[in-house]
C-alpha cells in the first residue's frame, strides 16, 4: 500500500498549529524508541502543512526518548513569516515532557544563481548491490519500511575488522512512500550511526544528539545513495555528515550529526538503559 507523507508518519490534524503521532513500531529504532529521522521527518512534515512552505533547512535536537506506544504531540510555531521565508520552530512533546526541538527556515526564492560543486562516490548501481543484512530487533521497525543496499559497506558479520576510510554508502529507498519529500530525506539523512562501524571496523554506533538536514534539490529519485562521511570519533562522541544523491547524480541535500558513541553488545541496548 502506497502512503502520502503524512499517512506514512501516521500524523493527526488536531487544528491550525497542533498534531498528533502515535509512536507504533514501525516508526521506532532498534533500541525501541522513535527514531531520530522520523522526528525530524514528521517535525518538517507539519512545519510544511502549517506554512504552505518548503523547508530550507531544519535541525532537530533530542532531549528525550519517545518509547513504542506513546503518542507525540507536535506543536508549530511560525516564528517570523517573510515575504519568502517562514522562521519556524516545532515543539515535540510526550505527556507535556519535551522530546524533540525541531527549527528551520521554510521557503524559496527565486534567484537566477545556482550551481552543483560536490561529487558524488563512484559506487555500483543499486541492481548490483547486496542487501543490508538486517537483525532480529529491526523486524517492523522502521528499518523494515526502508530497501537497504551496501553500495560501499561491509555486512555487520564482517566486524570486527580493520579501520575503514570513514566514508560509506548505502543505497536507500521507500518501496511504499509516494512521494520522497524533505521529510523521507531526514530519515535517510540519520545514517552517521551507521558509518562509524564501518569506520571504526568494530561493532559500534551512537545515538544521535542532534540531525539538521539542508535540502539543495528535490528531484524524483526511486533510489537515494545515503554518502556517509564520518569525521571524527574522539571523547565518547562522532561526528559526520552525509550526502544524499538521487540517482541521476543530483544532489538532494545533506544532514549532519553528533552523536554519543556506544560499543555495541549482542543486542543493543533498549531506550530506558540510555538515558
Amino acid at each position: 500500500m502506497s502512503l502520502d507523507p503524512v499517512a506514512f508518519f501516521g500524523l493527526e490534524r488536531l487544528d491550525a498549529t497542533r498534531w498528533r503521532m502515535p509512536v507504533v513500531r514501525s516508526l521506532i529504532s532498534g533500541t525501541g524508541a522513535l527514531f531520530g529521522g522520523a522526528g525530524l521527518g514528521a517535525g518538517i512534515e507539519v512545519a510544511e502543512e502549517v506554512t504552505g512552505r518548503p523547508v530550507t533547512w531544519a535541525t532537530a535536537q533530542y532531549l528525550n526518548y519517545a518509547p513504542e506506544g506513546s503518542t507525540l504531540d507536535l506543536e508549530v510555531h511560525e516564528v517570523v513569516r517573510g515575504k519568502q521565508v517562514s522562521q519556524v520552530r516545532v515543539i515535540c512533546t510526550v505527556e507535556g515532557r519535551e522530546i524533540i526541538t525541531v527549527i528551520g527556515a521554510y521557503g524559496m526564492r527565486p534567484v537566477p544563481l545556482e550551481g552543483q560543486w560536490a561529487q558524488r562516490p563512484t559506487v555500483p548501481p543499486p541492481d548490483e548491490c547486496p542487501p543490508r543484512p538486517m537483525m532480529d530487533h529491526h523486524e517492523g521497525t522502521i528499518s523494515s519500511r526502508m530497501e537497504m543496499l551496501l553500495a560501499d559497506a561491509r555486512p555487520l558479520a564482517s566486524l570486527p575488522g580493520p579501520p575503514g576510510t570513514g566514508n560509506s554508502a548505502l543505497w536507500v529507498r521507500f518501496p511504499n512512500l509516494t512521494e520522497l519529500k524533505a521529510s523521507g530525506l531526514a530519515i535517510i539523512g540519520d545514517f552517521v550511526p551507521f558509518g562509524i562501524s564501518q569506520a571504526l571496523g568494530q561493532r559500534a554506533g551512537g545515538n544521535s544528539l542532534d540531525n539538521t538536514l539542508r535540502v539543495a534539490r528535490l528531484v524524483d529519485s526511486e533510489w537515494v545513495l545515503a554518502d556517509v562521511r564520518i569525521h571524527a570519533v574522539t571523547e565518547g562522541f562522532a561526528h559526520g555528515l552525509v550526502h544524499l544523491w538521487a540517482d541521476d547524480g543530483t544532489l538532494l541535500g545533506t544532514a549532519s550529526q553528533s552523536t554519543m558513541v556506544r560499543a555495541w553488545r549482542e543486542q543493543p541496548p533498549a531506550a530506558e538503559e540510555l538515558k
